[in-house]
């Protein structure tokens, strides 16, 4: 059974993938339990994390100012190439989009910092709600909101899954070590749960991006094409640059030594760097992709969510490829 657990852990997020696509007609109408996935998986994994131990660090900055300035940079720089805002917009969304929740579940199984990597999940999502409101409506005139009720939009769209589990998982966390005087320590068990609702969401995820791209979306073939090959450059090199920036900034975690094999499996001081490398490359190439569906069909010409779409795919296999890899070293 355990080499059988490890087979589907090294491969569950493509498989996943393939399920969700192939399945998309029947399993789509599972969407209304998508937002419960994800609110329980983020709760078990703040769960692990204690909150007087979440830091800003100075790759945090940095990854967020180069995730900026790319998505600017990448969408001027194709509409003066090209003149295409689908394309555009598309290429953007794909450096726009913050980092996806589960970006911890995955960067903890191979070895990165979960608390420094929901550190940066809080800050990119909240940073994207301020520029996003900011940016959109210059980029497509037609968008007429205005800042504050955009941004509030945008908030109440994050906020309920990304803060509710968060208070509840730190109440919960309070309440145990005020009765027990004991530190909250979440079993080994419980502890692998997060990862097995992040495959089911997938699956419900996949299925509605599907869905959506076939029933409402008509696109000539070069550009879904360019779409694709584009999204894909995007994908590597933001996981690629962000390896490249934790490597060159290593920020050290705290946590009990005990957690370790739960938080960093390799988190000693002489191995920072590969930990730190881990965890921002997972910070900037793990994107929130719903929410950049959701962006392109609220703010942009609906048809650039294509780009996000498939960034669902290109982040996935390699998130898959980094799991088997791990495991193989492991």
């Amino acid at each position: 059974m355990g080499k059988l657990r490890k087979l589907f852990d090294s491969n569950a997020l493509w498989l996943s993938m393939v399920i969700g696509v192939l399945g998309y007609k029947w399993l789509v109408v599972l969407s209304p339990v998508l937002p419960w996935l994800i609110f329980f998986m983020l709760f078990f994994t703040f769960c692990k994390v204690n909150p007087m131990d979440l830091r800003l660090h100075r790759w945090h900055w940095v990854v967020l100012a180069i995730q900026m300035a790319f998505s600017l940079g990448v969408y001027y720089g194709l509409m003066a190439w090209t003149a295409n805002p689908v394309l555009a917009q598309g290429l953007m969304l794909c450096f726009i989009m913050p980092t996806a929740t589960a970006a911890p579940i995955i960067a903890g199984k191979m070895g990165g910092s979960i608390q420094n990597l929901t550190t940066f999940t809080l800050l990119s999502n909240f940073a994207t709600s301020l520029i996003v409101p900011a940016l959109f409506p210059i980029v497509n005139p037609l968008a007429e909101k205005a800042f504050w009720p955009a941004f509030l939009l945008i908030l109440r769209h994050i906020a309920p899954l990304l803060l509710g589990p968060f208070l509840l998982a730190w109440l919960l966390r309070l309440g145990y070590e005020r009765r027990t005087k004991k530190e909250f320590v979440l079993s080994m068990n419980l502890a692998q749960i997060p990862f097995y609702l992040w495959v089911a969401s997938i699956v419900v995820l996949t299925s509605v991006v599907t869905e959506t791209v076939i029933g409402n979306y008509q696109l000539q073939i070069t550009n879904i094409l360019i779409l694709l090959v584009s999204s894909f450059f995007a994908c590597v090199a933001q996981f690629g640059l962000g390896k490249l920036i934790g490597y060159h900034m290593p920020a050290p975690s705290k946590g009990r030594d005990y957690q370790d094999v739960l938080i960093n499996p390799a988190a000693a001081p002489k191995t920072m760097a590969g930990v730190s490398s881990i965890t921002a490359g997972q910070a900037f190439g793990q994107k929130n992709t719903s929410l950049g569906v959701w962006m392109a069909q609220t703010y942009l010409n609906p048809l650039a969510a294509l780009g996000a779409a498939a960034y669902i795919i290109w982040q996935n296999i390699f998130n898959s490829a980094q799991l088997a890899i791990a495991a193989r070293k492991k």
